[in-house]
């Protein structure tokens, strides 16, 4: 009885000092950082008189309004926000804010308005930069698109205001004809975005043709503190920092849809790709055979991607420390933190990790959410590579033969279907003739060439019924050959029974 007391009161003394310990170090953090910060007013005391003497050398007048001056803010932060602040305040005095005459014309007061204003947002620093000048008309930025040869008349008059507004941080862009010492001279957008990215921050342009631009600068609260959102994938901790993550939820696979051979699912009434961290980063295979899904959904200039994750860790605000620079650039990597208990984790890079997104769509098919269901169904369904270009032929096939009990994949030029059948395990191959990066013939010489897969059936389809097509395509090495014209639902289930069987092993 008395070790057993003796015992209680010892472990009573340690749960106390880590209490203790805790709260003192929680304390030391917060002195730390708030000597760190200083008010946004430290910084801006500069930007009046500049809006000030610009306007005046333009011929313009400008009240310009200042909110949040004592908003905290990092004294690094600060500094490098000076740069790219001067650069939208003088762009809004001369881009946006209408000359007098122009302003009476359009029933607005001759006194232009101005606004930059901090404001913390969900552990974020927002810094707003608005007029209620003339705006950026659409249709005046894709004729200028046109005529700059960076996209076609039939692209640009299906973009978006918001895809729009993406060219204005390209390198050099300018909507402005005559080169003055304010505007013109090149050095456009894309400088503020470089300066915010190094702030690890983000960008985003709102406008309304007549009423005025609005620039929204989101960024961390400070360099070395940031919040993270901490997820487990293949049994490690990784961190997304919150400045790029749309939206966090449980998806549940009734809502996944499949739509080009991808998988996706509807947000905010428009489609988002999915794919699991674990191919982007190559760790490991996701274990996927719940009913929902850990899903981020990760947004960088427009660009939305759903990532599957193992599981959600939790909101934290991590010390970032950087990598050492011996390493160089680690792919999809920023930068490194420690957790509560002394154990390393990895920062993800998004910007870094949304462009691989897309380098594993052009390479191949992505892999499929419920990959490890459907490896347990492999073993009794059959699969079939369906590789054809055209969207209405791709999704009749691949309609017929699902209906039939087969397992389909689809891939939607011979490259894409090489890289899927080379990668993957296929009982039957049908590809159309006339495809880009790679036609049907190439495709069934590159697998007729193949030791592992040389043995493989293959059903070329073409729109071609010449007897010299037949013939390339079966000298090639195909094992049928059917014509689009003579098509039909029924002769291609019997082609694939004849060729491979039931659909069930």
């Amino acid at each position: 009885m008395e070790c057993r007391q003796f015992l209680t009161d010892r472990l009573t003394d340690l749960e106390t000092f880590d209490r203790r310990s805790v709260n003192l170090s929680h304390r030391l953090y917060e002195e730390a950082l708030a000597c760190r910060m200083r008010p946004f007013a430290d910084g801006i005391h500069g930007f009046p008189r500049m809006v000030r003497d610009v306007a005046r050398s333009l011929g313009k007048e400008v009240k310009m309004e200042i909110v949040g001056e004592t908003t905290r803010v990092d004294r690094d932060v600060l500094e490098k926000l000076e740069a790219p602040l001067t650069h939208l305040l003088r762009n809004a005095v001369d881009h946006g804010i209408e000359s007098p005459e122009q302003r009476v014309l359009a029933g607005k007061p001759v006194l232009g308005s101005m606004q930059l204003e901090a404001r913390h947002c969900a552990g974020m620093l927002q810094v707003i930069v608005s007029d209620d000048g003339g705006g950026i008309d659409p249709e005046v930025l894709r004729e200028a698109l046109v005529k700059k040869k960076l996209t076609t008349a039939e692209v640009a008059a299906k973009m978006s205001d918001a895809e729009l507004f993406e060219f204005l941080f390209l390198p050099r862009f300018t909507l402005k004809e005559a080169v003055t010492e304010i505007s013109g001279r090149g050095v456009g957008l894309d400088v503020v975005r470089e300066m915010v990215k190094q702030l690890r921050g983000t960008v985003r342009i709102s406008s309304q043709p007549g009423k005025g631009t609005r620039f929204l600068l989101q960024l961390p609260l400070t360099l070395s503190v940031a919040r993270m959102l901490l997820v487990e994938i293949d049994g490690e901790p990784y961190a997304f920092p919150l400045a790029y993550i749309a939206r966090t939820l449980k998806l549940p696979k009734a809502n996944i849809g499949l739509l080009e051979g991808r998988q996706h699912f509807q947000f905010d009434g428009q489609q988002i790709g999915l794919i699991t961290a674990h191919q982007i980063l190559g760790r490991g295979k996701a274990n996927l055979l719940g009913e929902e899904f850990p899903v981020i959904v990760v947004e960088n200039s427009g660009l939305f991607y759903g990532v599957v994750v193992d599981r959600f860790l939790g909101e934290r605000e991590l010390v970032v420390h950087s990598l050492d620079p011996r390493l160089g650039k680690i792919k999809d990597i920023s930068s490194g933190s420690l957790m509560e208990d002394g154990s390393p984790l990895l920062i993800i890079d998004v910007e870094d990790l949304i462009h691989s997104i897309g380098q594993l769509i052009a390479s191949g098919p992505l892999n499929k959410i419920q990959e490890a269901e459907t490896a347990i169904q492999a073993k009794k369904k059959k699969r079939i590579l369906i590789v054809e270009d055209s969207l209405t032929v791709r999704e009749l096939e691949r309609k017929v033969l699902d209906n039939a009990g087969y397992d389909i994949e689809v891939a939607v030029n011979g490259m894409d279907g090489w890289n899927a059948v080379r990668t993957g395990h296929f009982d039957l191959v049908i590809s159309d003739i006339d495809m880009p990066r790679m036609d049907g013939i190439e495709l069934v010489k590159h697998i007729r060439n193949d030791a592992h897969i040389k043995s493989l059936p293959v059903i070329v389809v073409s729109f071609k019924d010449r007897e010299e097509d037949r013939r390339r395509g079966l000298e090639a090495g195909a094992d049928y050959y059917m014509t689009k014209e003579s098509f039909q639902p029924e002769a291609l289930r019997d082609a694939v029974r004849d060729m491979i069987g039931s659909p069930i092993s």
